[in-house]
Order: structure tokens, then C-alpha cells, then sequence
């Protein structure tokens, strides 16, 4: 297991319990790191930081002073930063022809500028010699209806993530994103109880299986720990990235992509 002892880190759309969030902010801490939580919805989260030992700072990403102040939460209560995760998103449906101008926005402001003002108050906070990781989205390679513009909106933070790589290079600050495919969340597990909508997804990932939050936050902490990369984009998918998601009409009747309008793939909170 990665050694994190004596390390801070922080954690942004942590509040699903059996979700990725929840996973990599019990990961990071179970490797001996000091974790400081943030999500919209506060009661869960409060439960995660008490089960970790951590601290609980509602955040919502989309908000530059709320991302601000969970990094300065770090500061003020262990006096360092030296991890940062979000694992923030929002999915947003829609086709590009019929798309309501409020929930493009919305799109972007959580899943593009709430990682702009993470990664810029990130590495304000963690000075020199840190890590900063993003969870996006295998959407942003293989296009799959009806969400365009939240992949778009992931796809911009993938190319922030290259820019901050070489902005923040010389501190030794590594800034890298992971790109799951479908997760098996507490969320999912409801829409992954068909078998035939389960088939249609394991079907494409060559390791046979989805991937679980306990597969990213091992991602985690490699990224966070003795990894010598930076301005990657991880395909972290059982090799679902050399096949694709499965189309529409291979899907149950009354289902997309996203399993009843909720994404079996890319399962993140704010």
C-alpha cells in the first residue's frame, strides 16, 4: 500500500456513500494521510469524515470561494496541502439540437470551471511538490447520447490538465486526470441488477467486469504517491478504451446510455 503518513489531502464530491468520492477519501486516509472533505450535501459527508478521522467542508465546485475555502480548511487545520482529488461532476442530458442554454451552463460550470478553480487554488495551497488529480470521464474519448456536454465539458478539463501539468511542472506539482468507464456504485447497482443491461457493458470491457470506486482510488493513490507522471489522461476501464460503450439499441427497452437517465459510467457527486 502506498505510504501517505504525514501527507494532507483534500477531496471534492466525496458525499455518495459507495460512490468513487467516498472510496478515494477512505483510501487516502486509510494510507496514512490526513483528509479534508467537501460536497454540496453535508450530512453524509460529515458521516465519511467522522468514519476517516477527517474534516467535512461543504463545497460546491461550481463556487470559486467554496473551492477556496476547502483548500484553506487544509491549511488552517494541518498547515499544508499535498493532495488534491475532485471527483466532482454533474451529468447533464441532452442532444445538441434541443439542449436548454441553463443546463449547458450548468455543465460547464461544474465539470470545466469547478476544475479550473480547483486546480488554480490547488496548487496555490500546496506551494511546491504535491499532487493534483481529477476524475473525468472515458466519454471524452468515445462519444456515447445523450451527454455531449458533459463530456465537452470534461474534455476541456482533460486539456486543463495538460496545461497546469506544464504551468506547475517546475514546482513539482504532478496534475493528472483518471477516465473511468462504467463503475459499479451503490448508484449504478439498481440498473446493473439487469443482467442484460449489465452484458451490455461487460461486453466491451476486455478484463470482464466493471470497474468498482475501490479500482480508482488505487489509481489515486499511485498518481498521489510514487508515480513520475504528469499532464496524463489514465484510462482506468478494464481496457474499455479499446472497444466503446454499447449503442443505444443494444441497450434494455426504456433505457439509454445513462440507465434511466443516471450514468453507469463516470458516477461522481458534487
Amino acid at each position: 500500500m502506498t505510504n501517505l503518513e504525514g501527507k494532507v489531502a483534500i477531496v471534492a464530491g466525496a458525499s455518495a456513500e459507495g460512490g468513487t468520492g467516498w472510496a478515494i477519501a477512505e483510501a487516502l486516509a486509510h494510507s496514512g494521510a490526513k483528509v479534508v472533505v467537501g460536497a454540496r450535501t453535508f450530512e453524509p459527508l460529515k458521516r465519511l469524515a467522522d468514519k476517516i478521522g477527517g474534516i467535512a467542508i461543504k463545497c460546491d465546485v461550481a463556487k470559486e470561494d467554496d473551492v477556496q475555502a476547502l483548500t484553506q480548511a487544509a491549511l488552517d487545520n494541518y498547515g499544508k496541502l499535498d493532495i488534491a482529488v475532485n471527483s466532482a461532476g454533474l451529468p447533464v442530458l441532452g442532444l445538441i439540437a434541443d439542449i436548454e442554454p441553463a443546463a449547458l451552463q450548468r455543465a460547464l460550470d461544474v465539470n470545466y470551471l469547478g476544475q479550473f478553480y480547483f486546480v488554480k487554488h490547488a496548487a496555490e495551497a500546496i506551494g511546491n511538490d504535491g499532487s493534483i488529480i481529477f476524475i473525468s470521464s472515458m466519454s471524452t474519448t468515445h462519444p456515447t447520447f445523450p451527454h455531449f456536454s458533459y463530456a465537452c465539458a470534461k474534455s476541456a478539463s482533460d486539456c486543463l490538465t495538460r496545461y497546469a501539468a506544464l504551468e506547475y511542472g517546475s514546482r513539482n506539482i504532478r496534475v493528472n486526470s483518471i477516465l473511468p468507464g462504467a463503475i459499479m456504485s451503490e448508484m449504478a447497482r439498481e440498473a446493473f441488477s439487469d443482467p442484460a443491461m449489465k452484458a451490455a457493458y461487460v461486453k466491451e470491457i476486455p478484463l470482464g467486469r466493471p470497474g468498482y470506486p475501490e479500482d480508482f482510488a488505487n489509481a489515486v493513490l499511485w498518481l498521489a504517491g510514487p508515480s513520475y507522471v504528469t499532464g496524463l489522461a489514465l484510462q482506468v476501464n478494464g481496457g474499455n478504451q479499446l472497444t466503446r460503450f454499447p449503442y443505444l439499441d443494444e441497450l434494455p427497452r426504456g433505457s439509454d446510455s445513462f440507465g434511466e437517465s443516471k450514468p453507469l459510467h463516470d458516477r461522481v457527486s458534487g
